[in-house]
């Protein structure tokens, strides 16, 4: 991204007094807003369904109109609604929304329950050169599984059999604090039942993961690639226990290998990547990025690659250049709700606290945005994800044991937690981890193992009061 002289200079500026803030170990004004000039402006239900709070009106319509098409239920094909029909053949969901509720994160199904907002992903070691080669030239993140694909499609369209169902149980376990007060964890299990097309692979690796919530995307997007991998060291050079490893991905939207900086395992590299694969994955729809207009269907898999597509008849594709610009505009300017009680003195105990443990040695509390004149709403932004995107090893406890990229089966990428104190008004629940497992920030801590061991038992150790302190300061965020 290209930054004017004028841009380059308030830039750094805003980096030196954010420096002198932090260094001080007070809560900056600036924090207030996280988002920067972008902040959006409402604290209820829908707050992380809110546009750029800084967006010319004249762009709003841009914006309003790709979250329609980010809700609208897609049909199968053949269908008089042209514009609508594609869905499938085999999917997750019908919408965008069907997964991220209001925006917000999903969670793991209840009993007996479809997974809906939740996902498992599928995937082999590579059995071929042709395999490893893929791998190795970045043109594929994972082996997909030969029958099933790359994710168990829990849906189909009429007259063809849906892949199968998730199953989850939970076996618990407890984690006593230095304080005497015990915590009860519940550790995942996952599985498959109702498949209908045979067996997994016997090296199949299943990954469940939770939708994230979609704030701030454009805003981590405009992060300059040298201010992240400032923060990666991935010999530990500096001896302090965190490493911090870029993950570099093909990009479909830029045709080169970029710095992975989306999803669970920082397996996307922009937010057009993100939004066309999944449309692809999870709708079965087809872009001009990913023009797979049967989906993840897999070869083997014949029905259902016989089954009628919804390719407009102009572009061969699904999802129109236009209507996939205009969910990728929409995806990129949900705004971050503005921070609660951020000056509160138990916030600001917590926020030292935060930084004491060693929390912010993944959790980065602050970038500055680059600068693009067709972004302006992101453009020279001092932000608070609290993430450094990067990818870290969360020990044995979080492992999925299933690589993505140049992430391996016990690394992941440090989720931003802007926004997470209202998980619970957004969403409904306090699901919080890759596979929904923690119940809230608390348990969320508890399950850091690998890099982020240290700061886990230095938390461990704290007296119920700074405990307290920390989790106001988390919620406040």
């Amino acid at each position: 991204m290209r930054q004017t002289r004028s841009a380059r200079n308030k830039a750094r500026l805003a980096l030196t007094a954010l420096a002198v803030c932090l260094t001080a170990g007070v809560v900056c004004a600036a924090e207030d807003a996280p988002g920067g000039n972008a902040t959006g402006r409402r604290l209820d239900a829908t707050a992380f369904s809110q546009p750029s709070g800084n967006m010319a009106f004249e762009r709003q319509l841009d914006f309003k109109v790709g979250d329609g098409i980010f809700r609208k239920l897609w049909v199968p094909s053949p269908s008089s609604t042209k514009s609508s029909d594609g869905l499938g053949p085999l999917y997750s969901a019908r919408s965008c929304q069907s997964c991220h509720i209001r925006d917000g994160r999903g969670q793991p199904p209840a009993p007996h329950d479809v997974a809906v907002s939740m996902v498992l992903r599928l995937s082999i070691p590579p059995q071929s050169d042709a395999d490893r080669t893929a791998l190795k030239s970045f043109m594929r993140n994972v082996t997909p599984e030969p029958v099933y694909g790359t994710q168990l499609q829990s849906f189909s369209v009429p007259g063809l059999l849906a892949e199968g169902r998730m199953t989850v149980r939970y076996s618990e376990q407890s984690v006593t604090l230095a304080d005497g007060e015990t915590v009860r964890l519940r550790k995942p299990h996952f599985g498959t039942k109702d498949l209908n097309y045979g067996p997994l692979h016997p090296q199949a690796m299943l990954s469940a993961r939770i939708a994230p919530p979609m704030i701030g995307l454009g805003l981590l997007e405009m992060i300059p690639e040298a201010a992240i991998l400032r923060h990666a060291d991935p010999e530990d050079g500096n001896s302090d226990g965190i490493a911090g490893r870029p993950n570099q991905v093909w990009s479909h939207a830029e045709s080169r290998v970029m710095l992975g900086r989306f999803g669970w395992k920082a397996g996307m590299p922009t937010i057009a990547d993100q939004v066309a694969d999944a449309f692809a994955t999870d709708l079965g729809l087809s872009t001009h990025l990913i023009q797979a207009s049967h989906g993840d269907c897999t070869a083997a898999q014949t029905a259902c690659r016989a089954m009628p597509t919804g390719d407009d008849p102009q572009e061969k594709v699904e999802v129109p250049r236009k209507m996939l610009d205009l969910v990728t505009f929409y995806a990129r300017h949900l705004a971050v709700p503005p921070r609660r009680q951020a000056h509160d003195p138990a916030v600001t105990r917590g926020k030292a606290l935060f930084a004491a443990a060693g929390c912010s040695g993944c959790h980065v509390p602050s970038f500055v945005t680059g600068s693009d004149p067709a972004r302006p709403e992101l453009s020279a932004q001092t932000i608070y994800p609290y993430s450094d995107l990067l990818l870290h090893d969360m020990g044995e406890g979080l492992a999925d044991e299933r690589p993505e990229g140049q992430a391996d089966g016990r690394q992941w990428r440090t989720p931003p937690l802007w926004g997470l104190g209202l998980t619970r008004m957004v969403s409904g629940h306090e699901a919080m981890l890759h596979d929904g497992r923690a119940r809230g920030a608390l348990e969320a801590i508890l399950w850091h193992g690998g890099e982020a061991e240290a700061a886990r038992a230095r938390m461990q150790r704290m007296t119920r009061a700074e405990r307290a302190d920390l989790l106001a300061f988390i919620n406040s965020l």
